[in-house]
């Protein structure tokens, strides 16, 4: 072992004379570029001053497309500053606890701070940033929100600097009085009027915990926006004060403190656009514009809005709701399928911050049967093919309950665009039937309905209803909630000749110097082939056809109306379509389940004032624009494959219902087959069966112990045979 010993040194004292030079050599070059590199991050640290006081605030102002007109300006409406000292210290504890939980042990820049952020985010547990209190101010008052490298740099150089300057205490005051609280409250004094009514030194440690909760997203953590995730965000600080013993035991179980609605500051951004720029303003956060340069950065933001489609959205709903009873409730949203940015919007006119009925989803009625043809289509089905719209059918999965046509509606022997046109229930259930429901489904979800609402997946039966988790031949019917804006994205999809873009409302962002920040690139997404949404929209022509058209341009859209429970009232009202240069939809209905009705107390269908509302909205929108032709039909498919065995021509026959359901008289007399053997003239129209959806949470409810029909149900599991009962058409 001894030999074995000296023959390894001998060994490696050969190997450093044989490579001395080598190694003096890269050592030297190595030290010399710490040295540079030293000197390099001094001359940089140097270069970057530290002002003598925070920039300006400006306010944003949001432009429509056209760049120029004025859209809104966002900025600061409230801003108060206030000592330290009148910040009681469970509320700074609450924000240390939120944002900066090593405050008074760093020296600007937490490299524990950083290894936490590293660390959260790989465990996806982090709900906190890298950013230390005195970085987030330093990027605040004197740097732009951009995400890079160099801003980042320069912040953690300013972050240093600001602690050689001021003592603790002065940057967090500093800080608590810069930070901005959502519902235009700038610093904690303005948002403890904000949010409570009160001033900053009447805070209680709960309270304290709501605003700290609302600087990470003034939005989303606002409890008049989204109630569990504020207290979910509020919970997590609470149990954090009290594992640092900054809260006594037990504080996290005292109840969640009552929070004002809304806020007065708002007011400035009340009416229909003030949910334009709630949306911007969520859009941008995701897109790494936040909040508060939104508020406070000068920007300038070009929407997708356009000026005289926006202002036609906004007087044409406006004028429609106040000729009808109070509580009638619409959504309007118009997407320009070339682009994918939204043209008009409409959700509510009471401004920032309240309910936005244009996300919210309701059953879609009869608007979804498109997209079941279209699934045909792919699978090589004609719309040409002939089906069987007698009613009422028996479908296996409706647990034996029949399904009816509207006002029992017969066409026995009819092909599918005529069945759209008279949107008969029966043969679109089978049709879906044969394609598969998760066909259309998949299909529905690719051209623009999201995956999820919330906790809740899309287009399946809910944990109550007869098949948890699946889709049956009811999304034919439009039974599973969708919101209008998605529905919006479909026909888009469809005007688009089958591609989907991204739906978006900003354009471009432009930061105080002019510089960009951001530009939307919409790439469109292949979801149909041409030719599946040609023969659609060719069908769909011929629906809006059957209903009088667009004065002068050719257009396509299907109507639908969900009904209220087991009655003959109306719950949603529905009209989708499309121009080549405008897909728009509209929706009525109430904000809690509720009948639907005109001023002479009359059901409101689809075909009623919906569609005359869209009308009007697209001829006024579209003025001045050259009318632009809707690709021929391709064909597709072979007409051989319906469920009905000898096709026969026979006209809808009309089977008279007990008092005629008393709501409106039939627009023409029973129609009779025209010469190709089509039925011809417009059917009556009268309420279809449905069940009410669940308000904001979408849902939709059955009436108990009646099927969709309105017949008795037999027994089944769960909440019955037919959880939803809701027919659409």
């Amino acid at each position: 072992m001894a030999a074995l010993g000296r023959g390894l040194r001998v060994l490696l004292t050969r190997i450093v004379v044989r490579h001395r030079r080598r190694w003096l050599r890269w050592g030297s070059l190595l030290l010399v570029l710490l040295l540079l590199g030293a000197g390099g991050l001094g001359w940089y640290v140097r270069s970057i001053p530290l002002p003598d006081d925070p920039r300006p605030v400006q306010a944003s102002i949001l432009y429509y497309r056209d760049g120029r007109t004025i859209l809104a300006r966002v900025g600061v409406a409230d801003r108060t500053d206030v000592p330290l000292a009148q910040v009681p210290t469970p509320v700074r504890r609450a924000v240390l606890a939120a944002e900066d939980r090593d405050f008074y042990q760093h020296s600007g820049v937490s490299p524990r701070g950083v290894a936490r952020a590293i660390w959260a985010g790989l465990t996806d547990g982090g709900t906190q940033g890298a950013s230390t209190i005195t970085q987030q101010y330093a990027r605040n008052a004197y740097l732009s929100q951009e995400v890079t490298a160099d801003r980042k740099a320069k912040e953690a150089v300013l972050a240093a600097k600001l602690e050689r300057r001021y003592a603790k205490d002065a940057i967090l005051e500093r800080y608590l009085n810069t930070i901005y609280f959502g519902r235009g409250a700038y610093g904690i004094q303005a948002a403890a009027g904000a949010y409570f009514g009160v001033t900053v030194d009447r805070l209680s440690p709960q309270q304290g915990a709501v605003l700290a909760a609302l600087i990470k997203d003034p939005w989303r953590f606002d409890p008049a926006v989204d109630a569990a995730a504020a207290r979910d965000r509020w919970l997590w600080i609470m149990r954090a004060m009290e594992s640092l013993g900054w809260a006594e035991p037990g504080a996290a179980a005292v109840p969640y403190p009552a929070v004002a609605d809304r806020s007065p500051t708002r007011d400035a951004l009340s009416g229909p656009l003030g949910l334009v720029v709630d949306a911007v303003e969520s859009e941008l956060a995701e897109r790494g514009v936040g909040r508060q340069v939104l508020h406070t950065g000068g920007l300038r933001v070009v929407t997708t809005l356009d000026a005289t489609a926006q202002t036609a959205a906004v007087q044409k709903v406006t004028r429609a709701l106040a000729e009808q009873p109070f509580g009638l409730r619409a959504a309007l949203v118009a997407i320009d399928p070339r682009t994918g940015g939204i043209a008009a919007y409409y959700g509510g006119d009471r401004g920032s911050g309240y309910f936005d009925d244009a996300s919210a989803p309701r059953p879609p009625a009869s608007t979804f049967k498109p997209l079941v043809l279209a699934e045909a289509l792919n699978q090589g089905i004609s719309y040409r093919s002939r089906w069987d719209g007698s009613s009422p059918r028996k479908f296996a999965d409706r647990y034996g309950v029949p399904l009816v046509n509207r006002r029992d509606l017969q066409c026995a022997d009819c092909p599918l665009d005529r069945a759209m046109e008279l949107s008969l229930n029966t043969p679109y259930y089978a049709l879906a039937e044969r394609v598969g429901p998760d066909r259309v489904r998949r299909l529905a979800q690719a051209m623009g309905v999201p995956a999820r609402y919330g906790d809740r997946p899309t287009l399946v039966d809910a944990a109550n209803e007869p098949a948890p988790g699946r889709t049956r031949s009811d999304i034919a019917l439009g039974r599973y909630p969708v919101a209008p804006a998605d529905v919006a994205t479909v026909f888009a999809s469809l005007a688009s000749q089958g591609e989907r873009r991204e739906r978006h409302f900003v354009a471009s962002v432009d930061d105080i110097r002019g510089q960009r920040r951001y530009t939307a690139k919409p790439a469109g997404v292949r979801v149909l082939a041409p030719a599946v949404a040609a023969d659609v929209g060719a069908v769909l022509r011929g629906v809006l056809d059957h209903h009088g058209g667009v004065p002068g341009r050719p257009a396509a859209g299907k109507t639908g109306t969900q009904q209220y429970g087991d009655t003959v009232d109306v719950q949603d009202a529905w009209m989708a379509g499309y121009t080549p240069r405008l897909a728009a939809v509209v929706w009525l209905g109430r904000s809690t389940p509720g009948p639907v009705r005109d001023v002479r107390e009359r059901p409101i269908n689809g075909e009623d004032l919906p569609l005359e509302l869209w009308r009007e909205f697209l001829v006024a929108a579209l003025a001045g624009t050259p009318a632009v032709p809707l690709p021929a039909p391709a064909r597709l498919g072979r007409t051989d494959v319906g469920d009905v065995a000898k096709p026969q021509a026979q006209a809808p026959v009309r089977t008279p219902e007990p008092a005629e359901r008393a709501s409106k008289p039939p627009a023409t007399p029973t129609p009779t087959p025209d010469e190709s053997g089509r039925p011809s003239g417009r059917p009556p129209s009268s309420p279809a069966t449905g069940g009410p959806p669940n308000g904001k949470s979408g849902t939709t409810d059955a009436s108990p112990g009646r099927g969709a029909d309105g017949s008795p149900r037999p027994p089944a599991p769960g909440r019955g045979p037919d959880a939803h009962s809701g027919l659409g058409r």
